[in-house]
């Protein structure tokens, strides 16, 4: 009996150490792909999860031990020790991850507790501003920084065709109406936050398949690494033809923009229920039972609410998402007025959580007391259209989250989170907002930023340090005032002799002393002796000095303008030769390094593509966005240049060959000739489908 008893023994400890040796498999591979050098020095070991994530570092006997409650909490411990032992990092714009040898040691354990209870990733438009083309291999790459830097919820908005199309089909929707509900594959944010539909498809059945098996994988690979995924909800959304099939209190939402929107079914109306349940259930079929977050918000961006209960609305969304999965939690955006208060007033606020979307500007969780005590997290926009350029309010990221956390509202202040629209920009504005969940005291960013620069570069120089000192005074300062995103380059403007802004709403004003912000470039520039081997470095000096470049086209434009109102024709030809030079030198710039080439963006579309028809919708879904956006009516024609780009290729292709059409106009009138305004709007849409052809042509 002894020897039996001893067997069951040794049994329950064999498979209570193979359950526990499970438990960071994810991170173990995590390690394996992107530090292999590392890996084998790595020991991971669970301990009792606590009320907030924690994770211990130390070594023993030649090895690095990190001791967590959680796989997530055990990547950022792993991305710990790399940043501030090993001095290496992994970016979104380049990786510095070349081995260390010998490891660095931890001469005192590091005990690290998270102040943040949820870590929160991405906004809808991520996911068609950077990541409309993503294959498996670039989901890797995201999801494993994603893990290293603490996130542990994340939105997952692509993969939701499928769901719509099995829903629509047992509406008795036929194919080809479900075809023109859905949209091409760089526009689903825009459908899921019920803004429009249709546009860029249709999108081909070997496309709807696929993505929505890349979500599988994602949410498989998220799980081992303990991301939860936020997915879409149902809201009430519908197609706009809805109302012409069945009899229901139908909320018509009329138009955005150019677009028509999805209508708003009644949560009221008993078909809301069947159609939630259809929704729910079919995301259960393709994506699992086991999913605790769920985001939508009704009415997003001038939604119509007249005859709208919007109490009960917010009742019966939240009723119906629990009836599917109990437990679940409403994930809404705080964003202008929503979500309104009227919405949130009787819902249960325990399963609610809010997202201040605009933080850098907004202090709304403390003007409307906490969302009126429902819980919420802090969050950064950061960029609209993933326009380029340098900014981030580094400093009031810090202070409000501290601030945040030990206000009135600490109770609810449940977290933080990054929501760019873009996030192929300003990597050390999500590198210090993840790492901020994980201080408890207030960060200075002046001491903070020694850190990353040495981890993001291997090393610290003293020309890169008088840099940053001045990068963090001027497009990294606090004091700027309110902002939508970065100053925007009149380079990229569509062309005109009064220009406040390159995009609808956004802005050129540099808020910024450019004079100490061209010191700071020239101190980065003086680096490149010491840094020359260094990917990231020369990522940033291209990033730095194309914004030096844009600064002095503000004053060669001004020249320009003064000059033609003047009508020196003589000084108009030399500013306009001047202007278009700084177009040359900037795409010559940006074609140094593949980060910033309208060809590396164009060869992801194709490459995601599997077949010749979703190859060749990529491609033009690709070049709409970066160009007008969409839309055919030139009386609702303010989206172009909502998503411009800063791109070799674009730079001489696109935005030199519209500015020098415009300066044979000015030069024309200045010689006294009558001129026809330039059809631009056309003349973009030519552009595009010049390119397209082009493109489609050479692959042949």
């Amino acid at each position: 009996m002894r020897g039996i008893y001893l067997g069951l023994l040794l049994a329950g400890l064999v498979s209570a150490y193979s359950s526990f040796g499970s438990d960071f498999e994810g991170v173990k591979e995590l390690a394996a792909r992107r530090v292999s050098w590392l890996s084998r020095y790595l020991v991971f070991k669970k301990i009792p999860a606590q009320a907030n994530d924690h994770f211990i570092l130390q070594s023993e006997h030649g090895k690095i031990v990190i001791s967590a409650t959680s796989a997530n909490a055990a990547a950022f411990g792993l991305n710990w020790y790399l940043k501030y032992y090993c001095h290496r990092s992994m970016s979104h714009m380049g990786d510095n991850l070349s081995a260390v040898y010998p490891i660095p040691p931890i001469k005192a354990p590091v005990t690290k507790d998270a102040s943040a209870q949820y870590r929160y990733a991405l906004n809808y438009c991520t996911y068609n501003y950077t990541m409309s083309f993503y294959t498996w291999k670039d989901w890797e790459h995201e999801l494993d920084w994603m893990a290293l830097n603490g996130v542990n919820t994340m939105l997952v908005a692509n993969g939701e065709e499928a769901v719509w199309q099995n829903v629509l089909r047992q509406l008795n929707y036929s194919e080809e109406e479900i075809r023109k509900y859905i949209t091409g594959p760089a526009y689903n944010a825009w459908w899921l936050m019920g803004n429009i539909q249709g546009w860029g498809g249709p999108m081909p059945q070997s496309q709807i398949d696929g993505r929505k098996d890349l979500v599988q994988n994602m949410l498989k690979r998220m799980k081992v690494l303990g991301i939860d995924p936020v997915m879409p909800a149902f809201y009430g959304m519908v197609p706009s033809d809805l109302k012409n099939k069945v009899k229901a209190h139908i909320f018509t939402q009329g138009t955005w923009g150019f677009f028509t929107r999805p209508d708003i079914l009644d949560p009221n109306d008993p078909l809301f229920d069947r159609i939630a349940d259809l929704f729910y259930g079919e995301t259960k079929k393709l994506y699992g039972d086991r999913i605790r977050f769920f985001s939508g918000d009704p009415f997003h961006e001038g939604g119509a609410v007249e005859g709208v209960d919007l109490g009960k609305t917010g009742l019966s969304i939240q009723r119906a998402m629990q009836r599917n999965f109990p437990g679940a939690i409403w994930v809404l955006q705080g964003w202008q007025g929503n979500p309104r208060k009227e919405m949130i007033a009787a819902v249960d606020k325990q399963g609610i959580l809010i997202q201040e979307l605009f933080g850098e500007n907004t202090k709304n969780w403390e003007d409307r007391k906490g969302y009126e005590s429902t819980p919420f997290i802090w969050c950064t926009v950061t960029n609209f259209g993933e326009r380029p350029g340098i900014n981030g309010k580094l400093q009031r990221f810090a202070d409000e989250v501290y601030r945040a956390q030990n206000s009135p509202y600490g109770a609810v202040m449940k977290g933080v989170g990054i929501m760019p629209e873009g996030l192929n920009n300003n990597p050390v504005v999500y590198e210090l907002m993840m790492e901020l969940a994980w201080h408890k005291e207030h960060v200075d960013v002046n001491d903070w930023i020694k850190g990353y620069t040495e981890a993001r570069y291997g090393k610290n120089t003293d020309d890169v340090t008088k840099a940053w000192s001045l990068l963090l005074q001027t497009v990294y300062s606090s004091d700027m005032g309110y902002q939508e995103g970065p100053p925007e380059n009149i380079l990229c403007a569509r062309p005109a002799l009064q220009i406040k802004s390159t995009s609808s709403w956004g802005s050129r004003k540099k808020k910024f002393d450019i004079l100490k912000y061209k010191e700071g470039v020239k101190y980065f520039v003086k680096a490149l002796p010491q840094l020359k081997n260094s990917e990231t470095y020369k990522i940033d000096v291209v990033n730095l000095v194309k914004q030096d470049i844009a600064d002095d086209a503000d004053t060669v434009f001004s020249g320009l303008v003064n000059a033609f109102e003047q009508k020196d024709k003589v000084g108009f030809e030399i500013q306009a030769a001047r202007f278009l030079q700084l177009l040359d030198h900037t795409n010559t710039l940006l074609n140094t390094n593949s980060y910033f080439r309208l060809d590396t963006y164009l060869r992801q579309s194709k490459a995601s593509g599997i077949t010749p028809q979703e190859k060749r919708n990529d491609l033009l879904n690709a070049l709409m966005l970066v160009t007008y956006w969409g839309g055919n009516d030139p009386k609702e024609d303010n989206l172009h240049e909502y998503a411009y780009k800063e791109w070799g290729g674009l730079m001489d292709g696109f935005y030199k060959r519209r500015w020098q059409l415009y300066f044979e106009q000015l030069r024309n009138q200045l010689k006294g000739q009558q001129q026809e305004p330039i059809d631009f709007f056309h003349w973009e849409r030519s552009w595009v489908q010049e390119r397209y052809n082009s493109a489609i042509n050479q692959s042949k």
